[in-house]
């Protein structure tokens, strides 16, 4: 038994040897820098790696001591973590440190340096890894350039970001946008404080449930804010953020003011759907009012033709024209009042939508005749347009505008054949 215990600790395999060959080769082939340096800092051996990160060859390195290319900023730290670890009070240390090459090129580097000792416990020898951290630290630099140009743009704008998590449901605003919504001084806002500040009417349209649910990535709302300026308009961009797994991890909003363009886009859309003559709505108004609109105890549609319009643009001019389109349409508004809206379609043409019952739209109809065969009075004569008037009366809201229109316009036809100055009015 015991010359089997002895053949197996001499079976011809040198296991000192084989340890240092394995060692060679994890030192040569090790994808980041390694180097032997000696008590007094002189390379005793380095791997390619390392010769790379400093632009020297093996043979150059070849007892070199280290402070010949470290950078002169970095190297009094480093030699005092040296001496304290040949002091024995530390085993070894970490450090980012640059490395100069031959071409005067800087390149960043993290250090671990760990001491070998004897059994006696003295340092011999230090080992030395060194990471290139080149492409991390231009990767830093760019984050850190993204970062600073971020929060300039958000400093050139008005509004600021959030954050949630998804899991605690922990909402909290930057100090920057609790400052724009409460001024100077506000702490940053949880998401009670926040939607407190929404419209309430706005709320629904900003709920973040599809983001939390993970049914989306990302969306965009658009709501009024009240904040130390007064009621603004936000648009808020948030975006969901997943773990490795793909749950919903965390959700960030960018939310900027847009109150300026918000009220520029109202006004192009108002000036696309208003008659520039009468400010009154126009062909394409109508129909958006008429498409969004529920009539509750009718829908009645008016068409109303001035019957004398041409005679006073042939006798005054254009300019009294005028006039007596702006006047018919003051008149008008008056006769609906606030039971429906008045339109001009061109011309002398109007079309006036009611939601009134049957017997009502009758009177807003005889209203109108009566209305403008008064006298109107302008700089250049005292005139009188008088108007035909034909109508269309529904319970219900008819499925299109404009067979309804038509079926007003066979009416007003009806009161032009009559004799004109009054009108017509068909129940459907």
């Amino acid at each position: 038994m015991k010359h089997n215990v002895k053949a197996s600790n001499t079976d011809g395999i040198d296991h000192d040897e084989d340890r240092r060959l394995l060692f060679d080769y994890a030192f040569e082939a090790a994808p980041i820098g390694i180097a032997l340096v000696d008590t007094l800092g002189r390379v005793l051996r380095a791997n390619d790696s390392f010769s790379r990160i400093v632009g020297l060859s093996s043979s150059e390195l070849d007892s070199k001591p280290f402070q010949d290319f470290t950078h002169p900023e970095d190297l009094n730290i480093d030699l005092e973590l040296f001496g304290e670890v040949l002091d024995g009070r530390r085993n070894g240390y970490r450090l980012e440190k640059r490395y100069l090459k031959p071409d005067g090129t800087v390149v960043p580097t993290m250090l671990t340096v760990t001491a070998m000792r004897n059994p006696q416990g003295q340092v011999i020898r230090f080992i030395s890894q060194i990471e290139d951290m080149t492409e991390q630290k231009r990767a830093e630099r760019q984050l850190a350039e993204r970062a600073a140009q971020l929060e300039l743009a958000m400093e050139a704008i008005r509004g600021g970001f959030w954050h949630m998590d998804v899991e605690s449901l922990r909402f909290e605003t930057s100090a920057k946008l609790a400052e724009f919504i409460g001024g100077p001084g506000t702490p940053p806002l949880d998401l009670q404080g926040y939607l407190d500040h929404i419209e309430i009417r706005d709320r629904a349209g900003a709920t973040l449930a599809p983001l939390v649910e993970g049914k989306v990535d990302q969306s965009v709302a658009e709501y009024r804010l009240d904040t130390s300026r007064g009621e603004r308009w936000m648009r808020c961009d948030r975006r969901l953020l997943r773990d490795p797994k793909g749950n919903p991890l965390r959700i960030v909003g960018a939310v900027i003011d847009f109150t300026d363009e918000h009220n520029r886009l109202q006004q192009l859309e108002t000036s696309a759907e208003t008659d520039a003559l009468t400010a009154l709505l126009n062909r394409r108004g109508l129909l958006k009012h008429f498409l969004k609109s529920t009539f509750v105890s009718g829908c009645g549609l008016l068409t109303v033709d001035l019957d004398g319009f041409k005679a006073v643009n042939d006798l005054h001019g254009h300019a009294a024209g005028d006039g007596v389109l702006i006047e018919t349409a003051n008149r008008l508004i008056s006769a609906v009042g606030k039971q429906g809206v008045v339109s001009r379609m061109g011309g002398d043409e109007f079309v006036i939508a009611v939601d009134v019952a049957q017997a009502a739209f009758e009177d807003i109809a005889a209203r109108i005749v009566t209305s403008l065969a008064r006298p109107i009075l302008l700089p250049e004569a005292s005139v009188i347009a008088r108007a035909s008037v034909g109508g269309a009366w529904s319970f219900q809201k008819p499925a299109s505008l404009e067979s309804f229109a038509k079926i007003a316009d066979m009416q007003l036809y009806e009161a032009k054949a009559a004799g004109k100055n009054t009108w017509r009015i068909k129940a459907l």
